[in-house]
């Protein structure tokens, strides 16, 4: 049974799937375990991050494209149900259907340009390609900004959502667990399902014979032209399901923030962390996106709190020299960006790969 959930891909090492099964748990179980709002907020954003870089890992990992225009996908997704529910939305506030023709709306965009973008890559290669997805980029953001009459501009959209997603939503008496269930908890577990059948859907279509073709791609495009397949088809398509699959996660944002803007989804600074973590995680692996995710979000907002309570003010280490400066909560990103650098320098395979090989035999001595 969980062979079949796992599309007959296992972990493949006991480390690796005690830590994915502590992760899954957790985050399954967050709103109980961390009850604080900002605790919870970091839950929703490591699903959200989750469900994204695996869908660049698809189109980085398995097929070997480089591009930088996917947080336009994820910016779409985000825009779409803003813009769904600020202009759907009816006196007596924004349904489901609202938010649903926004969703849908988005993902019929990113099709569209997710085909585009997929015949330029047949025709330009690598750097070049990388290029122009980087400029379509960069213009995208640009006329989200100025399309105020739509977007919002630079201060973005706020939105309402179904008042059973809304915070002020109770619908207990008692708290469950030690925990009162309202509004933001449905929400939460609206992202988590649909982030972990998404996830489960991507993992099966990577070990399909659709997944192996890609990989044959990544590896050699000339060898599997020779063989029968045509690789413009098998590329394009995994640009589109990668593109969709962002939209999605986009869309999945938005409706935990109500809210988007520029800032949110189409920062170039996204781009680059969603490539950080796929590197981390491991290429060509769905779990390192789930590892890496979860690695990268934690590190991101309780680092400097760490170092707050050691180099801040009465921390334990600000009154010794050098020392207590170097550990100042304003050098987060410094600590930040080199445990990443350390973590590529020792895991060049990601933190998957890493742990694969090391549960892997190595060839018996000859002669025995």
């Amino acid at each position: 049974m969980i062979d079949r959930l796992l599309s007959a891909d296992p972990p493949r090492s006991r480390l690796l799937a005690v830590l994915l099964l502590a992760t899954v748990l957790g985050l399954a179980c967050a709103p109980f375990l961390f009850p604080g709002a900002k605790a919870l907020g970091v839950a929703a954003k490591m699903l959200v991050f989750i469900l994204l870089v695996a869908s660049y890992d698809l189109l980085l990992g398995y097929t070997g494209i480089v591009s930088f225009a996917h947080t336009m996908f994820f910016g779409i997704g985000a825009y779409g149900v803003a813009i769904g529910a600020t202009r759907l939305g009816g006196e007596d506030g924004t349904g489901f259907g609202a938010l649903l023709i926004g969703v849908a709306g988005a993902l019929g965009l990113s099709l569209v340009l997710g085909l585009l973008i997929g015949l330029f890559s047949l025709r330009v290669k690598a750097i070049f390609f990388a290029m122009i997805t980087l400029a379509v980029a960069a213009a995208f953001q640009g006329l989200a900004s100025q399309l105020s009459d739509v977007t919002g501009g630079e201060d973005g959209l706020s939105f309402s959502v179904p008042e059973v997603l809304t915070p002020a939503f109770e619908p207990f008496v008692a708290p469950v667990l030690g925990r009162v269930i309202d509004g933001q908890v449905f929400t939460y577990y609206l992202i988590f399902t649909v982030v972990l059948m998404v996830f489960l859907a991507l993992l099966r279509a990577v070990n399909s014979p659709f997944g192996r073709v890609l990989q044959a791609i990544r590896e050699n495009d000339f060898r599997a032209e020779a063989i029968g397949y045509r690789s413009a088809v098998y590329r394009t398509g995994s640009t589109l399901l990668s593109a969709l699959v962002a939209t999605l996660a986009g869309a999945l944002l938005a409706l935990w923030l109500r809210y988007t803007g520029p800032d949110t989804t189409l920062s170039f600074e996204i781009m680059l962390d969603v490539l950080l973590i796929v590197v981390i995680g491991g290429m060509g692996t769905m779990y390192g996106a789930v590892l890496g995710s979860v690695l990268f979000v934690f590190a991101q907002n309780y680092l400097q709190e760490g170092l707050r309570w050691m180099g801040g003010e009465g921390g334990w280490l600000a009154e010794v020299p050098v020392l207590g400066a170097l550990v100042s909560p304003d050098r987060w990103l410094l600590w930040l960006g080199l445990g990443f650098v350390l973590c590529v320098y020792h895991f060049p395979t990601g933190l998957v790969g890493r742990l694969r090989a090391r549960s892997t035999p190595g060839p018996s001595p000859a002669g025995h």
